[in-house]
């Protein structure tokens, strides 16, 4: 084979090496996590939260980043998301929040506002909205606890956004993963957590 042929080969697999290169960047999403401390790893380091443990799972894939805050409302979210959406400039924004205002006992109908406004503004941000629902103890009484955990489906079906329950009874009846307060998952809940996102990742293409 002459030089002459060994450098043409040579140009071209440099050439489909630097396409499928740019193909992998151009195809990777942004994920900005938007939740509360469920998400936030509260009560562990970082690393061992379900965020942290996706973002490894990814690799360099796709990116993770984590938005979230221990406490954080529905009304605190969504006075922050402008500028999250600004600095982040995400492709997904998975929404985790609404249980702080349950734990404090808040109107159904703010919650779900609060959540449908966030919603709204993802979309005019041209990134996709995905909406994660949550639960609040038993102790808050029947109808409130179902309108609640309702309000989550309810309006990812009005506003055709993807929905994920992250309310898994396997939490509640299996001894380890609940932290002595009775509200947050373990290390050892957390790869759980991690797998049922993925899971639903990849049932709605999410990510692709």
């Amino acid at each position: 084979m002459s030089i002459k042929c060994i450098t043409r080969c040579a140009r071209i697999i440099a050439l489909l090496v630097y396409a499928t290169t740019y193909i992998n960047v151009a195809q990777a999403k942004h994920v900005v996590v938007y939740g509360d401390s469920l998400s936030a790893a509260y009560g562990l380091e970082l690393k061992q939260g379900w965020v942290s443990l996706l973002a490894e799972d990814l690799g360099s894939n796709h990116r993770v980043s984590n938005a979230s805050i221990s406490g954080e409302t529905s009304i605190g979210g969504l006075a922050r998301l402008p500028e999250t959406l600004k600095q982040l400039n995400p492709d997904i924004v998975f929404i985790e929040l609404g249980a702080n205002d349950g734990l404090r006992g808040y109107p159904i109908a703010r919650i779900k506002q609060n959540l449908a406004s966030m919603i709204d503004l993802v979309k005019a941000s041209n990134a996709q909205a995905v909406l994660a629902g949550i639960s609040i103890p038993a102790s808050y009484g029947a109808r409130y606890v179902d309108q609640f955990r309702n309000l989550y489906k309810q309006l990812a079906d009005e506003h055709d956004v993807p929905y994920i329950n992250l309310y898994l009874e396997e939490f509640v009846t299996s001894p380890g993963l609940i932290q002595a307060d009775g509200l947050h998952p373990t290390a050892i809940g957390q790869p759980l957590i991690r797998d049922s996102v993925i899971s639903f990742f990849s049932q709605f293409e999410i990510l692709e």
